[in-house]
C-alpha cells in the first residue's frame, strides 16, 4: 500500500471531517424516528464486554431504549439483563451507582437465545451493539448493515482473510447507506491519543521511522470443559482459545496496539515476518491458541514497527506503544521529546474522560441528530487483518504480506452453527488439539 497522508487516513478510521445533518428523507440516521424519539438498542452477545458496551449506550446522554438481547446461550441473556436492571448497578468506569430501569424494555419475548437470535434483534433496532466473539463479527456486521441499522460492534472484527473480507464489503454497504459505525478500538476516542497522534502527524518529532508497541500481560480467564457439554457448547464457552471464534490474543487484544502503529505511520503494513510459540499456557483448555508472538511489520516507506505480546504469569507486563522519529521520540503515549531529551509534550491524562464512554457518547449523538460522522468499519477491518497476518506469520514461520493474508482463502469457520455439530477443530484422544508448528504449518 502507498504511504496515505493524513486526511485520507482518518477518513478510513474514524470520524469524517466536516459531516453535516442531512435531510431525513436522505438518510438512515434518522430512521429510528417512528412516532418517537427514543432510539431503539439492541444487543447482540451479552457476556462481560456487551454488558459494559450497552450500560455505555444507555448512559449515553440520549433518549436510548434497550429493546432487544440476544446470545447463543440463555444463561448469559439472563444474567446480563439481571445485572443491568439491578436498581443499585455500579458503572464500573466511574464507580457510580445508576438505576438504568427507565431505559430497559425488555420482555421475556424480547430475550433471544441460539446461533440465530441475532435476526431478531436487528428486526427490533435501530442501532445494533455487537460484542459476539469475532468469529461471528462478519455475519453479524454484515446483516446489521443489510438491515440498515447503526452499528457499535467490538474489535476485532475477524479472524480470517475472508471475515475480513466481508466486513470491508459490508462497510462500503454503510456508507452507501450513511449508517454510523463505532469500533471498540478506543484510542480513537481517548484525548490522550487523539492529542497525541495529531501531533505526530503534524511531524512533532518528524518522520517515524519505526514505533514498538506491546501487550504483554498474565493472560486472560479459562473456562474448563463441563460434563454433558457438546465441543461445539465447549468451544463457544471456552472461546478465547480457539482460533475460529477469536483468532489469538495477538487478535483479540494487541490488535489496539496495532491499530495505533498503523495510525501513526498513517498506513497499513506491506509484510511482516516474526516468531512465536506455545511454552507456558499449554493446558487442554488453552486450545490452539500460541502465548508469545514478536514480530517485524513493514510499511511501503520503509519503516518498522516492532510488536511483542505475551501472555505468560510471572513476567514484565507492559501495554503500550512507543514512537521514534528523524527528530525526537514518543516514549509512550501523551508524551514527546526532542532527540537532546525536551519535553514538548506530556499529557496529564488523569481526568480525561473515559473512551468506552466517549464512543457511545458520540456515535448516539450522532444518530439522535440526523448526522452521518463514523465510519470505523474499514479501519477496523484492516487493523484486524494486522493482526491476522501477525498470527499466520508466527504460526508459519514465514514472511507474509498484505495481499497474501487479505486474499487467503483459509475460512476458519464451521461448516454449520448447531449445538450438535463438529466445530473446525476436534481434540485427540487424549482432549489435546492440533498447534501450528513454524516451518509446517499452511496458513494462507
Amino acid at each position: 500500500m502507498k504511504k496515505q497522508n493524513r486526511r485520507s487516513f482518518l477518513h478510513t478510521a474514524g470520524v469524517i471531517a466536516g459531516a453535516s445533518a442531512l435531510p431525513v428523507d436522505q438518510i438512515a440516521a434518522k430512521s429510528y424516528i417512528m412516532g418517537s424519539d427514543a432510539i431503539k438498542v439492541g444487543l447482540i452477545g451479552c457476556g462481560g464486554r456487551g454488558t459494559g458496551a450497552i450500560v455505555q449506550a444507555l448512559l449515553s446522554g440520549q433518549n436510548v431504549q434497550l429493546v432487544a438481547m440476544a446470545d447463543a446461550f440463555k444463561d448469559k441473556v439472563d444474567k446480563c439483563h439481571k445485572t443491568i436492571t439491578d436498581p443499585k448497578f455500579t458503572d464500573w468506569s466511574t464507580g457510580d451507582e445508576v438505576d438504568l430501569s427507565d431505559r430497559i424494555s425488555i420482555t421475556e419475548d424480547q430475550k433471544f437465545h441460539g446461533f440465530d437470535a441475532y435476526k431478531k434483534v436487528i428486526e427490533m433496532s435501530d442501532v445494533v451493539v455487537i460484542a459476539t466473539p469475532p468469529g461471528f463479527r462478519p455475519i453479524h456486521f454484515e446483516a446489521a448493515i443489510n438491515a440498515g441499522k447503526h452499528v457499535f460492534m467490538e474489535k476485532p472484527l475477524a479472524v480470517d482473510g475472508p471475515g475480513v473480507r466481508k466486513v470491508l464489503a459490508a462497510a462500503e454497504k454503510a456508507k452507501a447507506k450513511k449508517l454510523n459505525v463505532v469500533v471498540g478500538l478506543q484510542r480513537h476516542y481517548q484525548t490522550v491519543y487523539r492529542k497525541w497522534v495529531e501531533m505526530l502527524h503534524a511531524g512533532a518529532i518528524g518522520d517515524i521511522v519505526s514505533s514498538r508497541v506491546y501487550w504483554n500481560g498474565a493472560g486472560v480467564w479459562v473456562r474448563e470443559r463441563q460434563p454433558q457439554q457438546t465441543e461445539m457448547e465447549y468451544q463457544m464457552r471456552n472461546w478465547y482459545y480457539f482460533n475460529w471464534l477469536c483468532g489469538d490474543h495477538i487478535n483479540e487484544q494487541h490488535i489496539h496496539n496495532l491499530d495505533v502503529g498503523n495510525w501513526v505511520h498513517q498506513a497499513y503494513p506491506t509484510q511482516v515476518h516474526g516468531m512465536g510459540g506455545r511454552q507456558v499456557r499449554d493446558g487442554k483448555d488453552h486450545g490452539e491458541i500460541y502465548d508469545h508472538h514478536f514480530l517485524e511489520y513493514e510499511y511501503a516507506d520503509g519503516s518498522r514497527m516492532f510488536s511483542q505480546c505475551r501472555h505468560i504469569k510471572g513476567c514484565m507486563n507492559r501495554v503500550s506503544e512507543a514512537f521514534h522519529g528523524t527528530n525526537g521520540s514518543a516514549p509512550k503515549p501523551g508524551v514527546l521529546k526532542t532527540r537532546s531529551g525536551h519535553v514538548i509534550m506530556d499529557h496529564d491524562d488523569s481526568k480525561d474522560p473515559n473512551p468506552y464512554q466517549v464512543e457511545h457518547n458520540e456515535l448516539f449523538a450522532a444518530v439522535a441528530n440526523g448526522e452521518y460522522k463514523y465510519a470505523d468499519a474499514e479501519n477496523g477491518a484492516k487493523a484486524t487483518l494486522t493482526a491476522i497476518m501477525g498470527r499466520m506469520a508466527t504460526y508459519s514461520g514465514n514472511l507474509v504480506t498484505w495481499d497474501e493474508a487479505l486474499n487467503s482463502n483459509i475460512d476458519l469457520s464451521p461448516s454449520s452453527y448447531s449445538w450438535d455439530a463438529n466445530p473446525p477443530v476436534m481434540p485427540d484422544a487424549n482432549g489435546r488439539y492440533a498447534i501450528a508448528v513454524p516451518g509446517v504449518s499452511k496458513v494462507v
